[in-house]
């Protein structure tokens, strides 16, 4: 089974290749090998799964080969229960942004497909990637065909958001490289070994400040792509300007490289220094809940006021992850999960919306329910996910961040709770001046099709399944959380071996 995590990789990158080189001038083609190459990789994904033990420790699956031996890189994956369920998530949105743009992308169809396929290769070799060097690149990889995606198909500003979310994305990035390379050589000096592999560098011996400081490398380069407050400001910009396949895998996947960055590196790697700036990394996670929840009310546009509420609940996943206990790190893993389905199904009911209407604006929308009862319907589910509404997914995530937040700090978790507050105001406010009253403009609207209503319907499953039986995605968890859990005890305790 170990190989099966080359392919992951491997596989989108072919098709893309397969794509450009025999398909360019083949729109149909395109769009079916597209849609094969991304269900392939869905069928592996849940392949590895249906093998994986939840049970057994460490990884479940790891590949390992020489690279570059001279400088102690390597082709290094791994899978654990953490990576599997974010390599699902990314399986499944893939071949959803093709479904959705299927016939709204009218330019360039081969070249997006590949493009699409090319930004589930980095994204999966981020989530696998256990070599540092392997990582960072897998980490640029993902971002050159999304500022393609943005720049080619995206609306009338498309290429200053282009721009915003590449430079933004580039500089973290570069700080984070500036950390791994110090992190090999202190590494290097202290053993004689230099490598870039993580199970190695998780033993570094750091001297005093030098942690903090490289920890502040990483930590800035996973909060441009959360995005954390005050670098999130590239966001609202790429969403609005985006294709809605671009939305979807910029919300659903890319934001959650960043949360998955904290997890994997920034508190394994320099826990100590995690857990002393880890009340600073909580109160931003409060100011983008409350920030993100405010802009939210006041957006005209669909597509921007989804955009200010993912910076809302991703604020949350930061206030989980550094309250760094069993109920915060449990919720802020699950709230990562229920945020891509939920936030990708309402960018993609965006994306069908604005198909019929060219628009995006509430003050042109209104009585749309009526007559277009399925659309409005899907939209009130995903909606009431977003609030948080019991028996749906995002409510599970949110309430054991509170849960454990509460524990460190109960006015940290009262503001959340605001935030939470803030969020059902805007939310329903949004589907009211769509979905509800009178209708505004009277184009021929047309409900959902038979495409639009099963990209939905598997997305309603998710949502559903998660909110009413998270045991299973728990489980998969549990092993992930206690090794981070376990980091947070040494040091507290003092005990020696595990802290760098």
């Amino acid at each position: 089974m170990m190989y099966w995590l080359s392919v992951l990789i491997f596989l989108p990158l072919s098709g893309a290749l397969l794509i450009v080189l025999a398909w360019h001038n083949n729109v149909v083609m395109a769009r079916r090998a597209a849609l094969l190459f991304s269900a392939a990789e869905l069928l592996i994904a849940l392949g590895l799964w249906w093998f994986a033990n939840p049970g057994s420790d460490g990884y479940m699956y790891i590949v390992r080969a020489s690279w570059i031996p001279s400088m102690g890189i390597q082709f290094l994956l791994g899978m654990d229960g953490l990576s599997l369920l974010l390599v699902l998530l990314t399986a499944l949105l893939i071949p959803i942004a093709i479904l959705v743009s299927w016939h709204s992308i009218k330019l360039h169809w081969p070249v997006f497909a590949a493009l699409l396929l090319a930004t589930e290769a980095g994204i999966m070799g981020v989530f696998l990637a256990l070599d540092l060097i392997l990582f960072y690149v897998f980490w640029e990889l993902m971002l050159v065909p999304m500022y393609f995606l943005i720049g080619i198909w995206g609306h009338e500003r498309r290429l200053y958001a282009a721009y915003k979310f590449f430079l933004f994305t580039l500089t973290g990035s570069l700080l984070m490289l500036v950390s791994i390379l110090g992190l090999y050589f202190i590494h290097g000096e202290q053993t004689g070994t230099y490598t870039f592999d993580y199970f190695a560098l998780l033993h570094t011996d750091l001297p005093d400040n030098t942690g903090m400081w490289l920890m502040l490398g990483f930590f800035a380069a996973f909060a441009v792509k959360i995005p954390v407050f005050p670098v999130h400001s590239w966001l609202p910009d790429a969403h609005t300007e985006a294709p809605t396949a671009g939305s979807i895998i910029l919300a659903g996947l890319l934001l959650k490289t960043g949360a998955y960055g904290l997890l994997r590196f920034c508190l394994p790697l320099f826990p100590e220094d995690s857990l002393e700036f880890a009340p600073f990394a909580m109160a931003l996670g409060v100011v983008g809940i409350l920030y993100g929840a405010f802009l939210a009310l006041v957006q005209e546009d669909l597509k921007r006021l989804i955009a200010y509420s993912s910076i809302s609940h991703l604020g949350f996943v930061v206030l989980g992850i550094y309250a760094w206990n069993q109920e915060s790190l449990h919720g802020a893993m699950i709230l990562i999960l229920a945020h891509g389905i939920t936030t990708s199904a309402m960018f993609a009911i965006v994306g069908m919306l604005e198909e019929r209407s060219h628009t995006r604006l509430l003050s042109r929308m209104g009585g749309l329910l009526l007559p277009m009862p399925r659309l409005g319907t899907m939209l009130l589910l995903f909606t009431l996910s977003a609030m948080g509404m019991p028996g749906l997914a995002n409510f599970v995530g949110e309430f054991l961040v509170l849960a454990g937040v509460y524990q460190i700090s109960a006015s940290f978790a009262i503001a959340g709770a605001m935030g939470i507050v803030a969020g059902a105001i805007y939310l329903l406010w949004m589907y009211q001046r769509a979905m509800l009253g009178e209708v505004n403009e009277s184009p021929a609207w047309r409900d959902l099709d038979l495409r639009e209503l099963s990209v939905l319907a598997i997305l309603t499953i998710l949502v559903l399944w998660l909110g009413l039986y998270p045991a299973p995605f728990l489980d998969y968890l549990q092993n992930p959380t206690d090794t981070i859990i376990e980091l947070n005890t040494v040091v507290i305790t003092g005990t020696e071996d595990a802290s760098h």
